[in-house]
């Protein structure tokens, strides 16, 4: 069993930043991949950014140059550092791990997601 606390969400104006937290606990041994999904009210979820465990990122289109991705390995938790801020970055924004080994093998999961309004 993994447990997520995503942290950091709230709303801002148009240019401002914000950073987003994950801190993943519980019984495991390793995890793949992480990442930072988003959705929007009646759009699907999409991938906003990810880092493997070899530190390789791939981010979406249109936050390249904005937002970064980092990670802590030692405290098991994942970064989203979102600069320039605008109101089409509005979403829920959601914490997944690919890939987590655990004593019965793996498994992926999933944050309950935090908040990101940006206002012009």
């Amino acid at each position: 069993q993994v447990n997520l606390v995503e942290s950091g969400g709230g709303l801002v104006q148009a240019g401002e930043s914000l950073r987003l937290s994950c801190a993943a606990s519980g019984s495991f041994f390793s995890i793949d991949a992480m990442g930072w999904y988003r959705q929007a009210p009646g759009k699907r979820r999409e991938l906003v950014a990810s880092i493997t465990s070899g530190d390789s990122t791939n981010y979406e289109d249109s936050v390249k140059g904005r937002f970064t991705i980092s990670r802590d390995s030692a405290k098991n938790t994942v970064y989203l550092q979102m600069n320039s801020l605008k109101p089409e970055d509005t979403a829920v924004y959601y914490c997944n791990l690919d890939r987590v080994r655990g004593p019965r093998g793996y498994a992926n999961y999933w944050g309950r997601g935090t908040q990101v309004t940006v206002s012009s």
